[in-house]
């Protein structure tokens, strides 16, 4: 537990009682907690705090989550803070637009405080361990696992954190298919509910990265990586 205790967490939503709600019992738990009420004010505190989770609203003032989102990913030292959308707006096509702009996990209002802080601990687990040793190397392709991105063809690119882990379950077994009942276990931990269209969304994002080449659908099964 002493690891989960250091762990800080963004909380931004513009009602200062979901903010306030969230805050107790985020602390109760031992994470330590920032608030912003806006997404300007979360972009700002977030390049302050480099926070190890943000918990984001959509529907806010000034900036709203997506855009927030959005710009949260393009700041270096954030680029693989793990952010979860926390939102009223549950229905597929907000979830998926949530996805596509980098979040690692997307929540719909309301949810037990109980079930919030097992969801955080379990997306705080799945983060990969930085191993300055491990890397993988194909043709044209590298995958530096220290440093969370690949090297494509001499181009160093950047990739969001749960991106990143699929890509690397994959290619540490090439040729392997893995199913999408695996890739859920592997990458989202049965704690975590999403759904095929999740995996679908970033396999779409990676594919776009690795310029349409090394990831291959088996059609009805799942997805390999073949050099």
């Amino acid at each position: 537990m002493q690891g989960i205790k250091q762990n800080s967490i963004l909380i931004v939503d513009d009602e200062q009682h979901i903010t306030e709600l969230i805050q107790y019992n985020l602390l109760n738990a031992g994470f330590k907690t920032y608030v912003a009420h806006n997404g300007i004010e979360a972009i700002q505190v977030a390049r302050q705090a480099n926070p190890d989770l943000i918990l984001l609203d959509v529907n806010m003032p000034k900036k709203d989550g997506y855009q927030t989102c959005k710009e949260l990913r393009t700041i270096p030292s954030l680029q693989h803070t793990i952010i979860i959308f926390l939102t009223a707006m549950s229905d597929e096509t907000s979830e998926i637009k949530g996805l596509e702009l980098g979040a690692d996990d997307y929540i719909a209002k309301p949810i037990k405080p109980n079930l919030l802080i097992t969801r955080i601990k379990s997306a705080l687990r799945k983060v990969v361990k930085e191993d300055a040793d491990n890397e993988l190397e194909f043709n044209g392709l590298t995958i530096h696992k220290s440093e969370y991105n690949i090297t494509l063809d001499g181009v160093v690119v950047t990739l969001a954190r749960k991106e990143f882990e699929l890509l690397f379950m994959l290619a540490s077994k090439p040729g392997k298919v893995f199913d999408r009942n695996e890739i859920l276990q592997k990458i989202w931990g049965s704690e975590v509910i999403v759904g095929d269209r999740t995996i679908d969304v970033h396999i779409r994002k990676i594919r776009q990265k690795l310029n349409e080449k090394y990831i291959f659908t088996v059609k009805g099964v799942g997805y390999k990586f073949q050099d």
